[in-house]
């Protein structure tokens, strides 16, 4: 276990290396320089000079990528080139609303996406099933901004015509400041969130189980007379739930830096909401960071779905 952990960690970080070294480079090619961006387009030569000297952009490019990696190697993703402020302050005081929000939401479609798959398998060719499908068919072609507008339309809007005035879209805040004003800001992210998600885990739980309930052990268990309640829970679940598993590790981790429509609809302000921000004003540091930070979520997310999955399969084993 230690020699995986080990191997998977030096992946991870050549992982990282990758991600950051390619969104450097395309940052660095852009059309529009970052100088120009932020001077303005009536801005003289000399201004954008001056702008790019202070910006460090008029050292060589592999001069540039050497500090890059230095200082992040050391913790320090620099200074926004836009608001001057660290780059690792604006993240942190960003990330809690986009944790919550993703953290809200899978509790939602991992829980409501498994259980409904696992009813549909079990019940194959019920009206359960059947309404089941089309929840999915419905659930994924919806697209993410739209859920989220309608979300509002409905239990904002709608329900404020009706004088009920609990869902309040609006500026992330803390549960611990205020527990109530937190849950009324975000429940309807989250599931606006979960709504596309919840397909998606359905479909997939769904055709895991039926292949699942058709292999051998599962019929020598019922051959034993265990329960059928047992059979599907104890043993059917836990090896379906391993494809599951590991699309719920690249989701959570992807969506870190991925919460732009549902950040923006809901007005949460957080880093989904400052990467369209940072493109927007081509504020490179910022960008970096993000990605940085995302791709480090994927990557001890799907570390720690590996590791599960001798804890949920017995058949599989590390090596």
């Amino acid at each position: 276990m230690l020699r995986f952990i080990i191997r998977r960690l030096l992946f991870g970080i050549l992982v990282l290396w990758l991600v950051t070294t390619t969104v450097f480079g395309l940052l660095h090619i852009s059309p529009t320089p970052v100088e120009k961006m932020i001077a303005g387009p009536r801005a003289s030569a000399a201004t954008v000079a001056l702008i790019r000297h202070n910006l460090g952009l008029d050292k060589p490019f592999l001069v540039q990528y050497w500090n890059f990696l230095k200082n992040t190697f050391t913790g320090d993703l620099g200074y926004s080139y836009v608001t001057q402020a660290k780059v690792s302050s604006i993240i942190a005081d960003r990330l809690p609303a986009t944790l919550w929000l993703v953290g809200g939401a899978a509790v939602l479609w991992f829980v409501g996406g498994v259980t409904t798959g696992v009813l549909s398998a079990t019940r194959a060719r019920s009206f359960l099933d059947r309404a089941s499908t089309v929840f999915v068919l419905i659930g994924l072609s919806v697209p993410p901004f739209l859920m989220a507008l309608l979300t509002l339309l409905l239990f904002f809007t709608k329900f404020g015509d009706w004088g009920i005035h609990w869902f309040q879209p609006g500026q992330y805040t803390s549960p611990l400041d205020d527990p109530q004003q937190f849950l009324q800001r975000m429940v309807l992210p989250w599931v606006a969130l979960a709504f596309m998600l919840v397909a998606t885990y359905t479909r997939l739980t769904r055709g895991s189980m039926m292949d699942v309930l058709g292999e051998d052990y599962i019929r020598t268990a019922r051959a034993k007379g265990l329960s059928e309640r047992r059979v599907i829970y104890r043993h059917g679940l836990r090896a379906a739930l391993t494809p599951v598993i590991t699309q719920f590790g690249v989701d959570l981790g992807a969506l870190i830096g991925s919460t732009i429509v549902t950040e923006k609809v809901f007005g949460l302000q957080g880093i989904g909401q400052l990467v369209y921000n940072s493109i927007v004003k081509g504020d490179t540091p910022v960008i970096l960071g993000v990605t940085l930070l995302t791709a480090l979520f994927v990557v001890v997310a799907n570390l720690i779905v590996d590791i599960g999955y001798s804890f949920l399969d017995p058949r599989v084993r590390v090596d």
